[in-house]
């Protein structure tokens, strides 16, 4: 059951290989137009609040994320059935893509009131943001703080990283008494304790540390945790409420 490769899940995975294919021969343009921008920047547009999900930083990113989409991804479409895991999958895109933003907004907003409390207009900023630079007769202050969000402003989101966060969590909700075990951990243990277990220090901790332990430096955590919490409560929602009775199908 676990291995199956369901329908939904095919078609996914087709997707986003597809995805990765034009990104390999694009490149760059294909992340103009189909990554996620922080939404001040002029290269945001609405339609990459999904196109990022099928969007991968490189072959690692996507090899990563299509395996685990197929090995948990299979058992919680037959479980929920496909609309439901549609549902879920895209759920949890769309609150990883909520939680990476706003924690962009997080670090933005506190620099862009300093700069516009210093005497700086809101288009001066951007146009330093779009620019990676300052103009004549900025004071070190004012300085400091556009460099602090230059990074965020530019900072773009890919990868079905949320989406399998999502399902993740969502199988763990769905068989907490499951064992699975890494490969470079050989040691069983039960979902319910590694699926957090597993969030918590490749996702939390770096966050607050600044150190990955797993992954690059630019892992968008909170994507991660966004997506895991989407699919923890909506899959929690429908396994509290018996929704067996009434699948979509």
């Amino acid at each position: 059951m676990m291995n199956r490769l369901t329908e939904t899940v095919k078609h996914l995975l087709i997707v986003n290989v597809l995805f990765f294919i034009a990104t390999s021969l694009y490149g760059d343009r294909m992340y103009e137009w189909f990554a996620l921008w922080f939404p001040k920047n002029e290269y945001f547009e609405i339609w990459q609040i999904v196109t990022h999900m099928f969007m991968h930083g490189g072959f690692a990113h996507i090899a990563f994320n299509m395996f685990a989409l197929w090995m948990f991804g299979g058992p919680v479409e037959q479980y929920l059935g496909r609309n439901r895991f549609l549902f879920l999958y895209f759920s949890a895109g769309f609150g990883a893509a909520l939680f990476q933003v706003g924690y962009y907004y997080f670090n933005y907003l506190p620099g862009y009131g300093e700069l516009i409390e210093s005497g700086l207009a809101g288009d001066q900023i951007v146009q330093m943001l779009s620019s990676n630079k300052g103009i004549p007769g900025l004071s070190q202050e004012q300085l400091y703080y556009l460099k602090e969000i230059i990074p965020v402003f530019n900072s773009t989101m890919v990868g079905a990283s949320g989406c399998i966060m999502g399902i993740l969590a969502a199988f763990g909700v769905m068989s907490p008494n499951a064992e699975l075990m890494l490969i470079f951990f050989p040691v069983p243990v039960k979902a319910k304790y590694f699926i957090p277990g597993s969030l918590i220090l490749l996702n939390v901790v770096p966050l607050f540390t600044g150190t990955p332990i797993l992954g690059p430096s630019n892992t968008a955590y909170m994507a991660h945790i966004g997506g895991a919490v989407i699919g923890f409560i909506v899959m929690w929602y429908w396994k509290k409420n018996s929704f067996n009775q009434n699948r979509w199908n």
